[in-house]
């Protein structure tokens, strides 16, 4: 156990860090699940093997319309452009991802050790019937974003990165 005593601030640390927010719905009452820190692949290639290993590309993510980030209550037009800009970004992006409260299984608080988290880098590893509950409770289309998503450029993945699937 950490004896540190954490600053309670928000935001991006630097232009190569990002920290996100994982909430189980879109609108309030909504519970902090989970926090993702992405990197820059300059700074994850400084990483040890072993460190490297617990972070996820973000390229399938992206491509197959999976990745969302929250509307600001603009038009969905304006929204996919700007999303997509974004994802231009994201793409390149190696993310490590905590989950502590486990809202799915009907936890009531957050409970036990926060579980690691990998990401999806194939269409046959998706739950498709919890992307279509995902899709409903936020009001988003996968499919439609995927489409939206076909122009963006692939990223060479670091070879030790999504080890929760290469284990397997």
């Amino acid at each position: 156990m950490t004896q540190q005593q954490p600053l309670m601030t928000h935001g991006v640390p630097g232009p190569e860090v990002r920290q996100c927010l994982i909430y189980d719905a879109p609108t309030s009452p909504a519970r902090l699940i989970g926090v993702e820190y992405m990197i820059t692949r300059r700074l994850y290639e400084k990483l040890d093997e072993e460190e490297r290993k617990l972070w996820h590309s973000h390229d399938y993510e992206v491509k197959s319309g999976m990745l969302i980030l929250p509307n600001p209550t603009v038009p969905d037009a304006v929204w996919t452009v700007a999303e997509t800009e974004e994802m231009k970004e994201v793409i390149g992006l190696y993310g490590k991802t905590f989950h502590f409260w486990q809202t799915d299984r009907g936890d009531e608080l957050p409970l036990g050790m926060p579980v690691l988290m990998g990401s999806f880098t194939r269409d046959d590893q998706v739950p498709w019937d919890k992307v279509k509950e995902r899709d409903e409770r936020f009001g988003v289309d996968t499919e439609k974003k995927r489409e939206a998503r076909k122009g963006i450029e692939s990223v060479d993945i670091h070879e030790d990165a999504d080890q929760v699937w290469k284990k397997k």
